[in-house]
């Protein structure tokens, strides 16, 4: 019978096999033959994933050197269709000019406890082993997963969302279209704030709007970096790069004008406008961001703050010409740029774009 089920599907007379293979099933359901013929059945019905299991269930549990390599080819079709599906749907939602633009892929962190399930259908979407794509999926913060043309990025991200893994997307021209205002100092805080600060081109005014405008304060810590001679072994000297201090940022959103109001502590004028805290010569710029950070506590009870940026970073950085595109506006006193700006404006920016959605 096993014979006639064979050249049926020689034939592809399918219909035949499938009548000839039904009978089989209840007598000789353990038959590596059977269930071989099983999944071809499922395969030419297109339901490949009831085949494929059946193709790697035969691989583990028959040492029959035909049936292997006839379940292997089995699963080689199966991934060449899945692959030209792909492309095909990749194609597709590349083809209008908007979704060609550049983006990013970001995985939003879940715990730990929902890894394994969620490592399985990372790596069937992205074709990886479950161990590396337990290894990719974050617990802790954003990660940058992936840079490429929006429109496939898109196509990932919504296999993801439907498999239930947090993430999504965004163009880096949607970073690039917000505007940035540096802030000098706040000059009245009530019954609107009022800050004097400087655009894109470093023209100096000054900016209204009302505290309950401000949805989210991101923090970050922007690394200092000084070339240093360092003496070795038999009294060499090398020179090397390392850090030498840290630079303090906070970012207020104002999304209803399409803005960031940017502060950090080195570019703040304490002396200036609203009196923070009690002047005194003994606060350092330390103390004075503190009192600041605090005083704007008290006006944004609501804004959600947002301080992952260094964990953030440190899955960005490899990114170098992806950066390099990206205006920071970030204007320190540095010897060389250093991608380290770049990264928190994108931080700060997909923030921006996604609590817009």
């Amino acid at each position: 019978m096993i014979e006639q089920v064979a050249i049926a599907f020689e034939r592809k007379d399918y219909p035949t096999a499938a009548k000839l293979l039904k009978p089989l099933l209840k007598e000789s359901p353990d038959n590596p033959w059977v269930q071989f013929y099983q999944g071809r059945l499922y395969e030419v019905a297109n339901k490949r994933k009831e085949a494929e299991k059946i193709y790697r269930q035969l691989l583990k549990s028959t040492a029959n050197s035909k049936i292997v390599l006839q379940a292997r080819q089995g699963l080689q079709r199966i991934r060449e269709i899945e692959q030209e599906e792909k492309q095909r749907a990749i194609a597709q939602a590349t083809a209008e000019p908007c979704n060609t633009e550049q983006g990013v892929l970001i995985l939003e962190p879940f715990s730990n406890e929902l890894k394994a399930t969620a490592a399985a259908k990372f790596a069937e979407i992205m074709q990886l082993d479950v161990y590396n794509a337990r290894l990719v999926l974050p617990s802790r913060s954003w990660k940058l997963y992936r840079t490429g043309r929006v429109g496939e990025l898109e196509f990932y991200g919504i296999q993801l969302q439907q498999a239930g893994i947090p993430c999504f997307w965004t163009a880096i021209s949607a970073i690039d279209q917000i505007q940035v205002f540096q802030v000098n100092y706040f000059l009245e805080s009530q019954p609107q704030a009022t800050v004097i600060c400087s655009n894109h081109t470093n023209q100096v005014g000054s900016l209204r709007f009302d505290w309950s405008e401000v949805s989210a304060r991101v923090m970050g810590l922007l690394p200092i970096f000084e070339e240093v001679v360092d003496v070795g072994a038999w009294l060499k000297t090398k020179r090397k790069t390392q850090t030498q201090d840290y630079v303090q940022f906070c970012d207020l959103h104002l999304p209803g004008r399409r803005c960031i109001v940017r502060l950090y502590d080195q570019g703040y004028e304490f002396q200036q406008g609203v009196e923070i805290a009690p002047a005194s010569s003994q606060n350092t710029i330390r103390i004075n961001w503190n009192n600041l950070l605090s005083w704007i506590n008290l006006h944004l009870p609501q804004a959600k703050v947002w301080s992952d940026f260094t964990p953030f970073a440190e899955t960005v950085l490899e990114q170098k010409e992806m950066l390099g595109h990206i205006q920071s506006h970030i204007n320190l006193h540095r010897k060389e740029k250093s991608d380290w700006d770049s990264a928190f404006h994108l931080y700060s920016g997909l923030i921006f774009t996604r609590l817009g959605r």
